[in-house]
């Protein structure tokens, strides 16, 4: 089944339970409607929690903060240099898409797996936002509520902290909550990384051997259709020996459009006229979507048996896309554009010499050219992938 029905069987079940849910109680303030764009609830619990973790030690919080601010407005002026670079190759290879877990989106050079991208998400947003809360009661500033989100069918959560108070704060203090989020997510994703790098060093050495790539997909009225399968193994392209992920792509990267590959598997050997790759024209294109095969190690077999090891490889695939969405969403927040924590830090610092008026059009400016690259990078990768 399409990816997208999840969401929206997902949506019609979540929506109704809501509607269900307020008509029986109707005195219920914790749940806000704005059908079909919002579904929030709010809740006060979890705050006794935050302000645990936020009393094992303030100083640390607080010197971790320091050093994390630092690295977020040089992670500001990366994405920045990215983004604007991306446009000199915008129709070659689109630089900016929506990831959504089990969907394909067009244009998009990956596939979030459904429960990989869902887990990694769910994580993604309690770091985050817990990390906002965690610095806003470090600074002393109080927590109002607590709660989850459905926007359409993209699911969110938040915490509110008292803005009043929040106005009041000092610059670093603000500057400490306001970077808060995005922090947590780009250590949450070294720390992915770290776990990811230890099983494929480690692990996977003792446990599994290579043995080619795997095609998980075969792309509609692709040149591969009606050749190639799923669960085929690729051995070899062409005069390329294929043994594991590495060497696939090597050998890809020699395929030239209107060429014909021949492509040798486990079941055979094919061949057929390649296209031109949609992100990349001077590549040739298949339309497959392959991953490394591997088998597992006879003497770990017969210790563990054929189901336990390949926990690792769940695992692993687990690890990579924490690290994947963690990293890029951390990084994507901290573009210097409203209402995102980077636009309230650029202002932040602005504030320090310039006039309120002078704040409002220099953060107006960097919102406005920022959400047109961003709009005019999505809309180009999306045409090109249809």
């Amino acid at each position: 089944m399409n990816g997208i029905w999840y969401y929206v069987i997902g949506f019609f079940i979540i929506w109704t339970i809501a509607f269900i849910y307020k008509a029986y109680k109707k005195d219920s303030d914790n749940i806000e409607f704005d059908f079909p764009l919002l579904l929030m609830i709010k809740t006060k619990k979890f705050r006794g929690f935050i302000d645990k973790l936020a009393n094992l030690s303030p100083r640390f919080w607080k010197w971790y903060m320091n050093v994390g601010i630092v690295i977020c407005f040089i992670a500001m002026v990366f994405m920045s240099y990215i983004l604007i670079q991306s446009l000199s190759t915008v129709f070659e290879t689109p630089s900016v898409s929506v990831l959504i877990p089990g969907v394909e989106v067009p244009g998009s050079p990956i596939v979030i797996p459904f429960l990989s991208g869902l887990i990694a998400i769910a994580l993604l947003i309690i770091v985050h936002e817990f990390s906002h809360g965690i610095l806003s009661r470090v600074e002393d500033i109080d927590i109002k509520s607590i709660g989850v989100l459905l926007f359409i069918i993209l699911p969110g959560a938040f915490v509110e902290p008292d803005e009043k108070q929040i106005e009041k704060a000092s610059r670093v203090s603000k500057l400490r909550i306001y970077g808060a989020g995005s922090m947590a997510n780009i250590v949450l994703a070294v720390i992915a990384l770290l776990l990811f790098a230890a099983i494929g060093n480690f692990v996977y050495p003792a446990v599994y051997e290579d043995q080619g790539v795997e095609i998980v997909q075969v792309v509609d009225n692709a040149p591969a259709q009606g050749y190639l399968k799923e669960s085929m193994v690729i051995n070899q392209i062409n005069d390329n020996v294929v043994t594991n992920a590495t060497s696939y792509s090597d050998a890809v990267l020699t395929l030239k459009p209107n060429s014909i590959a021949n492509i040798s598997t486990d079941t055979g050997t094919y061949s057929f006229k390649l296209g031109a790759n949609p992100n990349n024209k001077s590549i040739g294109y298949m339309g497959i979507k392959a991953q490394q095969h591997m088998v597992i190690k006879e003497n770990i077999k017969k210790t563990y048996g054929d189901v336990l090891p390949w926990g690792w490889l769940a695992l692993e695939d687990l690890l990579k896309w924490i690290y994947i969405i963690n990293l890029s969403v951390g990084l994507f927040n901290l573009l210097p554009m409203k209402p995102l924590d980077g636009g309230l830090m650029l202002k932040e610092v602005l504030s320090y010499k310039f006039k309120e008026e002078h704040v409002k059009l220099i953060t107006d400016y960097f919102t406005c050219f920022i959400a047109i690259v961003i709009i005019f990078s999505l809309v180009v990768g999306i045409v090109s992938g249809l």
